[in-house]
């Protein structure tokens, strides 16, 4: 009797529109985005009011959610024994959904209980998803949908704004479909030459256009012009969005897309956007590269710098807190990562050395600037003057001494000086190190910095990196703001001149040696944006930096992805192709 009667108050629940039918349970994989699905509630850092709220039988289901931390929880109350809540998570639209997520019984001699947390998007993946809450009170039934709509600085479905992008458009039996940007990277879409009846709309996709679920006939409209959508979600950490604008002819059941695209009137904010469409917010780095995070994740830092932009802000601390401990062999690098983003490679150690002190003049947080003392102490352990009179080991065995460990340990020790009061231990030792590099034969006639030095100590002839380059400028120019000696900044203007002058600019663009076969590896994708940060600070160069962001800039694709090569033909781009230029934009006028 009981079952029957469950039975029929879930149709009337059916018939009423309140109810859905019980979720069948689906096995899902565990979501993870700043943190993994079953989080306890009572970690929450906010909650977002309101979310939703139904009653079952005077039973109250409430869905609740945090947007800092991008997770969703349901509770309910007023209830009796074994009476039930539960999440439901969608990432189609509602179409489909993963059912019974969490779901919590009410304990003996209570009246209410929660389910554990659960994430509304899945960055990692790129995709983005909705949430509702659903209970069991001897009648089951769902709140809403939650997280329909994308707020940025706006939310979805504004009306108004000016085109601030060249207008992409396609044409169908003699109208014109176009797709629009303003300059807050909200997108709309427009028919024009269209009769009654027409429909035009957008579509949007979270992974670069591969799938748009839930993304769908945003807008449609018969009215020739659509309302105005988000491209990236920043709350659900989903950056890199892609639009398209579509329409269909009354006539005729064809229907006609632009390509899709990325906003990029505001070039530094576009470039930046499609970077971070690669961090993975989980792992918290760039997948695959451990060195090029670190420097990747500099270049977003001094965009937040040069911008005041704080949407990518979180990655900062996150990285750090992530990151900061041990790892086994090829977790993020192919050797071990001890804690500390110390390893056997000296120079990926450094570079990260940097990124920190990148963050503490960002965050003024002195946990960031310890980072980089214990570091630079790991470092300087490999200063050896027993071979070559001086210089730092590249590896822990200490197989070669190179410029790239020696310009790092220069920058690192003197920005460590100008931000530590008192000191002159780090300021002797930079000094020091900059004496040594001047003799060591590393910096050629020409004065430009060859890759090494051989078993006996002399300059090795092998290829003049562009990073190596920017590297002895950038210790020069930090060792120049330490003393006030001219003749420091005087030596930076001066490789700077041999760089500009010599056969790594060619037709007046930056070019690795690599880039004309597109044969350049990971690591050399991103050398040129190491070597425009530290060009510019030392001044008398900004025509050239100039001439190098209005290069790159129309090479990249619809996504605003660039490649390692800054002329045309474009090269094939990658996170790394795109933080390099990144750099050079965020160096330009």
């Amino acid at each position: 009797m009981a079952a029957i009667q469950r039975t029929l108050a879930v149709l009337l629940l059916l018939v009423a529109g309140l109810a859905v039918a019980p979720a069948t349970a689906q096995a899902a994989a565990a979501v993870c985005a700043q943190y993994c699905d079953t989080r306890d509630p009572s970690l929450a850092r906010q909650e977002t009011f309101p979310a939703g709220t139904l009653l079952i039988n005077n039973r109250r289901i409430v869905l609740h959610l945090s947007d800092l931390d991008g997770l969703a929880w349901g509770s309910i109350d007023a209830g009796t024994e074994g009476e039930s809540v539960w999440l439901d998570r969608s990432f189609d639209g509602g179409a489909t959904w993963e059912g019974l997520l969490g779901k919590a019984a009410i304990p003996a001699t209570w009246t209410g209980t929660r389910t554990l947390m659960y994430n509304l998007a899945d960055p990692s993946h790129h995709r983005r998803g909705m949430v509702r809450a659903c209970g069991d009170a001897h009648a089951v039934a769902c709140t809403g949908w939650v997280h329909a709509s994308v707020c940025a600085a706006t939310c979805d479905n504004a009306t108004g704004g000016t085109d601030a992008d060249p207008v992409r458009a396609v044409t169908l039996s003699g109208r014109t479909i176009a797709l629009h940007v303003d300059a807050g990277g909200l997108a709309w879409g427009t028919i024009t030459n269209n009769r009654a009846g027409d429909e035009v709309w957008l579509d949007r996709s979270f992974d670069a256009g591969a799938s748009w679920p839930g993304g769908s006939s945003l807008g449609r409209t018969t009215g020739g012009r659509t309302n105005r959508f988000n491209v990236t979600d920043p709350t659900s950490l989903l950056y890199g969005g892609a639009v398209r604008a579509c329409g269909r002819a009354v006539e005729s059941q064809n229907g006609a897309c632009t390509a899709w695209a990325r906003p990029s009137s505001a070039r530094m904010r576009a470039a930046a956007d499609a970077l971070m469409y690669s961090y993975d917010p989980y792992p918290a780095w760039y997948p695959s590269s451990w060195w090029n995070s670190a420097v990747a994740l500099s270049t977003v830092i001094q965009y937040i710098r040069r911008t005041g932009d704080q949407t990518y802000a979180w990655a900062v601390k996150r990285t750090f807190d992530v990151n900061r401990v041990a790892f086994p062999a090829g977790a993020r690098s192919s050797d071990p990562v001890e804690g500390h983003f110390i390893s056997r490679s000296v120079d990926d150690t450094a570079w990260w050395g940097l990124t920190w002190i990148d963050a503490y003049d960002l965050t003024h947080d002195v946990t960031y600037l310890n980072e980089a003392v214990t570091i630079a102490g790991y470092v300087s352990g490999f200063w050896d003057t027993s071979t070559c009179g001086g210089g730092v080991w590249w590896d822990r065995e200490r197989t070669y001494k190179n410029a790239v460990t020696i310009g790092l340990y220069l920058r690192l020790t003197a920005a460590l000086h100008n931000r530590i009061a008192g000191d002159t231990a780090w300021l002797n030792k930079a000094v020091t190190g900059w004496n040594w590099l001047q003799n060591s034969g590393l910096v050629n006639a020409a004065n430009l910095v060859n890759d090494g030095l051989t078993t006996d100590c002399h300059n090795n002839g092998q290829t003049v990196w562009t990073y190596n380059q920017g590297l002895a400028i950038g210790a020069a120019m930090e060792l120049y703001r330490a003393t006030g000696t001219a003749s420091y900044q005087d030596a930076a203007r001066r490789l700077g001149n041999a760089a500009v002058g010599s056969s790594l600019v060619r037709n007046g663009v930056l070019t690795e040696s690599c880039d004309p076969g597109q044969s350049c590896d990971d690591n050399q994708k991103q050398f040129k944006g190491v070597f425009m940060r530290y060009l510019a600070e030392a001044g008398q160069f900004q025509s050239f930096a100039d001439t190098q962001a209005n290069s790159l800039w129309p090479t990249r694709d619809p996504m605003n992805r660039i490649g390692s090569r800054w002329a045309s033909p474009p090269s094939p781009p990658d996170w790394r192709t795109q933080a390099s230029a990144l750099q050079a934009l965020l160096v330009a006028s």
